[in-house]
Parts: C-alpha cells; sequence; structure tokens
C-alpha cells in the first residue's frame, strides 16, 4: 500500500468516525428524557476539558520529532548499538530518550535505520518501546495521573512487553524473513532504488546535514504538518470518550470495567481503535480511571501507542504482511497477560 493510499484511508477511517460519534450524540439526544441543551452543554464541557489539556503535549511531542527530523541522522545512534543480541534488544527499550517520537514518527526512523544495518531485533523493541518510553509521554502522564502506579507501572509493562516481544524476534526471525526488502540493508539484499518521494527514507546514502536555519525551517513545516495530522485523531478519540462519559450509563460502564479479565480486553480495543497519539492518551485514560480497573488503564497505554490502526498501516511499509500480524498479536497477548494478572494479584 503506498502512501497515498494510506492517506486516503486515514482520511476516510477518520471521517466515519466523527460521523458515527456526529450519529451517536444525535440518537442521544432525541432518545434521552433529559432536555437536550444540558445533556449538549455536558458533553461539550467534558469534551473540552479532556482536548485543552491534551493539545500543549501534542504540539510539543511534533515539535520535538520536527527537530529530531531535522537534526539526527539514523548513523549517530547506529555506531553505539552493541553486538550482543540481548544487550542490543535491551538497549533498543530505551533508545526513545534519544529519538523520543511517537507511534507514527518512530516508524520512518526505525525503517531509515534497518538500511543503515541496525539489528533487526532492536528495531522492532525500538518500535514499541519509543512511544511510551520518552521524556515527552513520561511528562504527559505525570501531568495526568500524578507519580504512583500508573506513571511506574506504565513503563515498567512497557519495557517488559517490548523487551519481550524484541527478544523472540532475535532468536528466531532473520531480517530477510521479517523485513520488506526496501527496508533490509544493501549488504542483505535491500534494494538500492532512486529517490522518490515514497522511498527517499530507505536510501543507504547518508543524509547531509542542514544548516541551523534550514534544519530549524523544516523542522517547523515537519511540526506543523504532523500536529494538525494527529489532531484530527485527537479531536475523534476526545469525541468518543466524551461521548461515553455523556451517553453510557455509569452501571454498565462499571459492570464492564471491573471485571478483571473483559475490562482489559475492552480497554485494549478501544486503544486500538481511538489510534490516539501516545503524547496525549493519557489524558483519555484519566476519564476512565474512576471506572475501569488499574490493570486495564495500564494495557490501554501500554498497548495503544505500540499498536494501533494507524500505526498497523505504517508497518506494512516496513515488515512483511504475516510479521505485521505478529507485531499485532505478540504485544496484545502480553499486554493481555500483564494486565490480568495485575486486576487478580496486586491490590491498587
Amino acid at each position: 500500500m503506498d502512501v497515498e493510499a494510506r492517506k486516503t484511508l486515514t482520511r476516510l477511517a477518520a471521517g466515519l468516525a466523527i460521523t458515527a460519534v456526529a450519529i451517536l450524540v444525535l440518537l442521544a439526544l432525541l432518545g434521552t428524557g433529559d432536555d437536550p441543551a444540558t445533556i449538549l452543554s455536558i458533553f461539550s464541557t467534558r469534551f473540552l476539558g479532556i482536548f485543552i489539556e491534551a493539545v500543549p503535549f501534542l504540539l510539543l511531542g511534533s515539535v520535538v520529532s520536527g527537530l529530531i527530523d531535522a537534526f539526527i541522522s539514523p548513523e549517530d545512534l547506529a555506531r553505539i548499538v552493541p553486538r550482543n543480541r540481548i544487550g542490543a534488544t535491551i538497549m533498543g527499550t530505551f533508545m526513545g530518550f534519544a529519538f523520543p517520537v511517537c507511534e507514527c514518527g518512530v516508524v520512518p526512523v526505525v525503517r531509515r535505520l534497518y538500511t543503515k544495518g541496525l539489528p533487526m531485533s532492536v528495531g522492532v523493541t525500538f518500535l514499541l518501546a519509543a512511544p511510551v518510553i520518552n521524556p515527552i509521554v513520561l511528562a504527559g502522564t505525570y501531568a495526568a495521573f500524578g507519580f504512583g502506579t500508573v506513571l511506574i507501572g506504565r513503563f515498567v509493562l512497557t519495557a517488559l512487553v517490548a523487551t519481550a516481544v524484541g527478544l523472540v524476534f532475535a532468536f528466531t526471525a532473520r531480517p530477510q524473513d521479517v523485513l520488506q526488502p526496501s527496508a533490509l540493508a544493501p549488504i542483505m539484499g535491500g534494494s538500492g532504488q532512486p529517490p522518490t518521494l515514497t522511498t527517499n527514507l530507505v536510501l543507504n546514502t547518508p543524509s547531509p546535514r542542514k544548516s541551523l536555519f534550514a534544519g530549524l525551517l523544516a523542522a517547523l513545516k515537519t511540526a506543523g504538518d504532523e500536529f494538525f495530522d494527529m489532531g484530527r485523531y485527537l479531536i475523534i478519540g476526545t469525541l468518543l470518550a466524551a461521548a461515553m462519559q455523556t451517553f453510557v450509563s455509569q452501571e454498565f460502564l462499571l459492570a464492564l470495567g471491573r471485571g478483571p479479565v473483559v475490562s482489559v480486553l475492552t480497554m485494549q480495543m478501544l486503544a486500538f481503535v481511538l489510534s490516539v497519539c501516545s503524547t496525549v492518551d493519557a489524558f483519555l485514560a484519566l476519564a476512565f480511571a474512576g471506572t475501569f480497573t488499574t490493570g486495564s488503564i495500564l494495557a490501554f497505554l501500554v498497548f495503544g501507542p505500540m499498536v494501533d490502526i494507524k500505526s498497523t498501516l505504517m508497518f506494512a511499509g516496513v515488515f512483511k504482511r504475516r510479521i505485521v500480524a505478529y507485531l499485532i498479536v505478540l504485544p496484545f497477548l502480553f499486554t493481555l497477560l500483564f494486565g490480568v494478572w495485575l486486576n487478580l494479584n496486586v491490590a491498587f
């Protein structure tokens, strides 16, 4: 699937989601016995409360992503990767502190690093961990939940899940069986196709360093594009969260959100469908904190940044199709197991 096709598909999905929310709101207003103006006021207040808290972190994440795109080359990081498979995979878990990018920005970075010879398992671990284990998401999660169980649990569980999946790839798969030809290093048969709009990220030729002024201009342009691109996902997610709080009965949510297994499954599916940027998803999770179990909240905050609708489409440009399925199923199962175990064994 090429870039334009993916963009068209994401726009269509966004339009359908907004339409679905609008229909939900309209039906709720018509079907309830309460005053529609009062319900609409409650819905608007909850929407704005979530949205206004989240926007600054989306903006901050977009700016940092733009600076990384303009001034840091993959070669700067690839030189320091250990040769030991286990050590390299563990290092990939914490590379987000050098490349603090969200789940959208991390995919082209990983693809470029692969063409420079980055070990395949390191890229997988970095791909899954970086959207959470980076300073921007740390700040956002702290702002939403403070220092405590959710903040610590999110980073510990993300590290465990990402490292576990990376080690599975490190000891059971070869790069030729996992990566698309365009994402392989030249020594492993990677393509040397000429630069185009869709292939300039996978060329083996080192990117020239930009001057400070040119780099800042490029960073601002990238940041602006990412902010407006990700903004629509934030709006859709905020609409859905506000609609759920306003129109779904608390009794139903309590019954759904208190089950040790069902609550985790529900929040994982919600995270996949909402596809909210990891820099702001903590504020959406906060809206469910009083209703759902802590294990399910952590599942939302761990699984969502690793795998969602938009990142799944982007994975197809780096990995072979069956590997994309593994990159969905393995994090899903690991997160489910951790979330259910926490609900059953740990008192919060």
